[in-house]
This record gives C-alpha cells, structure tokens and sequence, in this order.
C-alpha cells in the first residue's frame, strides 16, 4: 500500500513519479470460503421479517462473508468484497448496515442483508484502521482507530447519504476524508466543499461529511468500546493507559492507568459504568468509571489478552488470546474455567445466545458451548480455579504443569476455510510459481491462467522447486506475494511488457509458430476479457468476427503523446484471448487496482460492469487493451565472430541486436545464409535477417518459403552443419539469447558467439 503524500511534500516536480499498480489475486476454491485468519465476528440476530440468524465474518483475505446459521450448519450467502488489504474489525451500525475497517486505511459500510454491494467508502484514517465500536440504542455512531493514533466518530446515517442524486461524481470521488489535503477538515457535519478545497479542481462541488476527532493518542489505538446510548468511548493501545471520551464532542474525560503492556481489548456495559479490559501484560481488569480506578485485576491467561465477550448482565467474560485459550470468569466470584483449548491464537469472539463463535489466527472459525444465558451451569461442571490478582500467579501454575483440563473437547461445529498459503517462489519460466499453504500442501500455479496445474500433496519445497528448474532466462515481469492467504500478482509499469514467448511455445494455433506474444498484455486481455464484453454492450458495438478490438475513437482521452510508448505491430487490432490466457470462471481471480479518482478498489473480474474508466484503471493498462500501446522492450547486443583458428570467412565486424527470445537455430540459420554453405530447406519459417548496417538491427520479416535471396542456387550435394558456441560451449538451437548470457556467458559485457562449420552427409 502507497501512502499518498500530502500538497506539502509535493514541491520536488522533477520527481518521477510511480505509476499506479494492477493486482490480480487468485483462488484455488469457490468463493464461500475464507483462505486467510479471521480478525472479527459479529452476530445479526433474526427480525420479524426474516427468521434467520446472520453470522458476518472478517478476514486477512481482504474480504467479509455472510453466514446463514442453522441448527448445526452453516451457508455462506454472500461476500463482502472490496478492501485491498486485511479486513480488521466489523460491527452492526442500526441493525441493518454492516461498517467494516481494514488495513487500507478505509471503512466501508454495507447493507447487510444485501449481495455484498459496497455503499460508501470513508477515508480520514492515515494509517492501518484497528478497531471499531458501534453505539447499540444510538444506531448512528460508530467509532474507529487506528495505527496513526487517530480516533473518529462518525455519524454514520449522515456519512453514507448522499445530498444530490442528480451529481454524475461517482462514490469514492466524494469519499469521506480528502487524502493529501494539507489542511484536512476538523468539522463534524455535512460540508460543501469548493473547488479550491478540494484535491481535484472541478468546477462541481463535492458533499464531504467530515468526522469527530478525538485528540490526544500519541500511539497506535488497537481497541475501542462505547455504550449503547453513544454517550461513552474508551480507548486503548500501546501507551499503556485507557482514555475515556465524550463521542459528542471528541472532548477527552479522563484517563486510568494500570496496565504495564498494550490494551487489546476492551467491553463496557450498557451503562458505562464499568469497563473490561484486556492486555498484552495477560491481565483482565475491571474499572469503575464512576470511581475512575481499577476495582479488580484477573489472572486467567498466560499471554497476551486479545478478545472479551461478555454475557448481557456484565456478571460474566469471556476471554481469549495468545495462550490459545478460551476462559469463562464469573467477575463477582472471581471464580474461572477453561471452556476449550485451541490450536491457534485466539483474535476475537461474539456471542450467541448459549454457543460462543471463536475467530483465531486459522481460515476456520468454530462454535463452542457456552452457556451465555446461564453461565453457572458450566461451573457445576467442576475444574474451575480462583483467579488470582497478579499475573505471574497463573504463568507460575502453568510451568508447574498443573494448567486445568478444557470443558469441551470438540465445537459444536466448524465452517472450514481453505489453508492459507505460506511460502512461495516464481519459477525461472516466469509463469508458474510454487506454493506451500499452513497445511504443508505444496501446489504449482500457472498465473496466466489464475488455476492450480498440480497438487503435489505434502512434500518437501525445496526439493520440489530443484526438480522444476528449468535452464532458461525470461525477465521478471510480474511479482507475487501472499499476505491475503492467496497469491497477488503484481503488474506494475513498463516491467510487465518486458517478457515474450513465440507462439509456438504457447501452443497458439491460428498465429504463425514465430509470431511474439507479450505476456503482460495477453494477461492483461484475459482479465478484462469480460470488461471488454460489458464495454461494447454498454456503447451498443458489435464484437467483430474477427475479435478485434474498438477503434481508436473508443480510447480514453488521456494524451498517448509519450515517446517512450509504441504501437506493439504482432498484437496491432487484436483482443482475441488467446487459450493460454483465458482465466478461471469457476475460482475468478480478483483485480486490486485505482485509477485517477477514489483510491484503491477490488472487484472480480467477472463483475466488472464496462463502465469503469481511467478514474477507475491506471492509464497505462487502458493504453494497453484499447490502443495496443506497450512500452519499447530492450534487445540483446551481441557479437558473432568465427571460433579461434578457424578458416571460415568473418561475416561482420559490427554488434548486432536482436530480441531477447530469439532462438540460437534462429542465428545458425543467418550464419548459413551469409556464408552461402546451405540454404534453409523448404517450408521453414524465418522470424528474419540480420540486416548488416548501422547496429547489425535484426529485422523482422517473416519469410515463408525460407528463401533468402541470395541470388545463389544451393549446394545439395554436401550439408554443411553450423554450430554456435559461447565460451568455448556448444549451443543447443532451442536456447535463446537470454538463456545463453544468463547461464553460459554469466558476464555483465555484451554477449560474444562464435559460430564453426563441421561438414558431414
């Protein structure tokens, strides 16, 4: 993610500036399944109308999903797909809208029982948005945190309505916060702001609601809570303190030390008269708020706290974290037990009615009974213990191996998400990449066509990644991570263009065995294959026969006016996909990009509607589907000289160029040609000559019949063998140039060959 830079760091014009990116993220499994840890829950009891209990899932997969639960079961009916990075917290703003924060610095509201459509995007937040809380009678409140020590309370009725129906400005483009404004706005109700104010200079003028700030955090915020009325906002994070709010006004009331670490979670009652909390020093307290103290210190866990759910009378916790554990602490008693034992840290629970739901550091979450209406049915179970007031009280039981037995063995169930992938490397053929996920699963994935080519199962990754190496040399046109769980590819401008491949070896039938193909574009086509469909229907053109793509009045009006781009003449009016390209419709890959309004988005590919535009892709790609504009790609300068010793005649004296991928057969046969010892039998297809001059530039001229016109007959008698050579090495023909300075040549001087003539029948 790339901060954006405010108007004051703008002064420095002679900077380059670094084009927008486009992401592509691949899936191995449908889409009702998260492949990535599980950072929030929240629960939608059922309404009068629709007797179905709804369970919302947040994910580090980027997304959020929607559960419809059963007795024993549950069915994903829909994801909430928009964030570009971890989704990190979620809550219930009226009963009927679903606000959601992540680690693009966005928040984005949804309607919750909708298809998963984004309603409004809200950008105030400078850094990584931790945590939410959301007033339960004031349904329009909702607060949020995050790393920039920034705390915002929204109104969020007024934030997500828009003003004027009749403005054609798309969402994000009056999204709520201006990135990069130098003065950013401190008001707390609905603003027009004029063109002079605002980051684009239109002549329209924008609605922008600007949020409550709450000042005074120096550190990063990880946990927020605010009673029902929204009369009340505590905060906490890494200063080691709790500050206690008035949301109204932003104004700070107070604030309560105790903790020695991090605050990670925090819960108040319905009053807020008191407040739980949970810490990285693994301590629960309880704080009166009228008293402003703490009135009691729980020692339950051996690590870090991370989560606390409490039963609707505030007499019972619930309680997570790192230690794996799941405790149940009676708050008057002080009596406590250990419900279950997980296998992954513990990051936030939500209860419903007598279950609990567990979202841990896994792509799972699980359902465990707990009791929420009667607590002390789980206690006459027996097993609990006393806790204690000082932390390293129950550390010291744990070491001594006396840690109680978990209530429960196994959840009530479980909605199984797919593993997360782990570990992963580009192959040296710059289109398939190994990974290997938290199962131990190692998978090869072709990335041009966004599937899984082969499962090998459990195996070691290291010597699997051996036995693929493959001794050729493409460039490195694309890059990979896995921080959603799932591989990115990343597209960044002019290096995807830099890697071709022959036809032939893509096995493309209907183009000629040498015609190039660029890798980067015919990707490029692929994932907007389906935009491109979509884009015609909406101008109401035919698709050509011929699959050629629209005209050049049909393009962005951006100036193409850029020496450093050329018209790619092999790819000139052609949008065909070809098969290699044609990406899954089964797992659709998702695309992250942005264009020149509204930030960062993410949409999958087959629900692009045609009418996204240069606001919404960089530049550069539309040049690329649209116009067949592909940035000048770099040959290889080498010399052909005769080996040491030999007799042969020396054909040139000057540096020749040709294109990286062109084949050693490819220079035989000039060598041939030039020495008229043979002539290329009948039928064999020549990307061209090199045409002696001014560089020795190759040029490209398919020549069909394999003539060479030389003017000369050919000798049939005897058929000379050519051989190339690079440090004193025997080439084979179907290694490339870039192969040849790579693995043979390994020097950073312009290549040398040396060719020899070996007679034979």
């Amino acid at each position: 993610m790339h901060r954006v830079g405010s108007a004051a760091n703008n002064g420095n014009s002679n900077r380059p500036r670094k084009e927008k990116r486009l992401t592509y993220v691949l899936s191995d499994a449908n889409d009702t399944k998260h492949c990535a840890g599980l950072n929030c829950l929240a629960v939608l009891q059922s309404s009068a109308s629709d007797g179905c209990n709804y369970l919302f899932t947040g994910s580090r997969d980027g997304t959020l999903k929607r559960w419809a639960l059963g007795e024993d079961a549950a069915t994903c009916s829909a994801t909430f797909e928009s964030h570009v990075d971890w989704v990190n917290d979620t809550v219930i703003a009226g009963g009927s809208t679903l606000v959601s924060c992540s680690s693009d610095t966005t928040l984005k509201t949804w309607n919750c029982l909708s298809d998963g459509t984004c309603t409004r995007t809200l950008r105030q937040h400078s850094d990584y948005v931790t945590c939410l809380a959301a007033a339960e009678k004031n349904t329009n409140w909702v607060a949020s945190g995050g790393l920039g020590g920034e705390v915002f309370i929204w109104d969020i009725e007024a934030a997500v309505t828009p003003l004027s129906k009749s403005s054609d400005v798309m969402e994000d483009d009056c999204s709520i916060g201006i990135n990069g404004s130098a003065n950013p706005l401190t008001i707390s109700s609905l603003r027009t702001v004029s063109s002079n104010n605002s980051i684009n200079a239109s002549t329209k003028q924008c609605h922008v609601y600007v949020p409550i700030t709450a000042k005074g955090h120096k550190e990063s915020v990880y946990a927020l809570a605010m009673n029902d009325s929204g009369t009340l906002l505590v905060s906490g994070g890494t200063e080691k303190v709790l500050r206690v709010w008035d949301p109204r006004t932003g104004s700070k009331t107070m604030k309560l030390r105790g903790h020695i670490d991090n605050t990670r979670a925090l819960l108040l009652d319905s009053t807020g008269r008191y407040c739980l909390s949970g810490s990285s020093d693994s301590m629960i307290r309880l704080w009166d708020l009228g008293q402003q103290r703490c009135v009691h210190s729980y020692a339950v866990h051996t690590d870090s706290v991370w989560a606390l759910a409490s039963t609707p009378t505030f007499g019972h916790v619930y309680s997570g974290g790192r230690d794996l554990s799941l405790y149940l602490t009676d708050l008057t008693t002080r009596e406590s037990i250990l419900l279950c034992k997980k296998e992954h840290p513990i990051l936030q629970l939500a209860l419903d009615d007598d279950s609990i739901w567990v979202a841990t550091t896994d792509s799972s979450v699980h359902r465990w009974p707990a009791e929420g209406q009667n607590p002390q049915k789980v206690f006459q179970r027996g097993g609990s213990f006393l806790a204690g007031n000082l932390s390293f009280s129950r550390a010291r039981v744990s070491l001594e191996g006396t840690a109680p037995a978990p209530v429960y063995k196994e959840p009530i169930f479980t909605i199984p998400g797919t593993p997360a992938i782990v570990q992963h490397e580009i192959l040296n053929n710059r289109r398939d990449v190994l990974t290997k996920d938290t199962a131990g699963s190692v998978k090869l994935w072709d990335i041009i066509k966004g599937i899984v080519i082969e499962d090998y199962g459990q195996v070691a990754f290291d010597e699997k990644k051996e036995q693929l190496f493959e001794m050729v040399s493409i460039p490195s046109w694309f890059t990979v991570d896995a921080r959603l769980g799932s591989l990115s590819v990343h597209l960044d401008t002019p290096q995807c263009f830099s890697a071709e491949m022959y036809s032939a070896d893509l096995n493309i039938t209907g183009k000629s065995e040498d015609d190039k193909v660029n890798l980067g574009r015919e990707t490029l086509k692929g994932l907007l294959a389906h935009w491109m469909t979509k884009r015609r229907q909406r101008l109401g053109l035919q698709t050509p026969a011929n699959g050629n793509v629209l005209s050049r009045k049909d393009t962005t009006p951006r100036s193409l006016a850029h020496s450093r781009i050329e018209v790619d003449g092999n790819a000139l009016n052609d949008s065909t996909v070809y098969p290699p390209f044609e990406l899954s419709t089964v797992s659709p890959p998702s695309i992250i990009t942005e264009g020149s309004q509204g930030g960062p988005w993410r949409k999958k590919i087959t629900e692009l509607d045609g009418i996204e535009d240069e606001k919404d892709f960089p530049w550069w790609v539309l040049d690329c589907v649209l116009n067949n504009q592909l940035p000048s790609r770099e040959n290889t300068n080498f010399y052909l000289h005769p080996c040491e010793g030999s007799a042969v005649q020396i054909l040139t004296q000057g540096k020749l160029s040709a294109p990286r991928i062109l084949r050693i057969q490819k220079v035989i046969n000039y060598v041939k040609e030039k020495m008229v010892l043979d002539k290329p039998i009948d039928n064999l297809n020549t990307i061209g000559t090199f045409a002696p001059g001014i560089g020795g530039q190759l040029q490209h001229s398919a020549v069909g019949d394999g003539s060479f016109r030389s003017g000369l007959k050919p000798r049939q008698k005897l058929r000379p063998s050519v051989e190339i050579l690079c440090n004193n090495q025997v080439l084979s023909p179907d290694m490339s140039l870039a192969t040849v300075r790579a693995y043979i040549w390994k020097k950073p001087e312009d290549l040398v060959l040396n060719y020899r003539v070996i007679q034979g029948r």
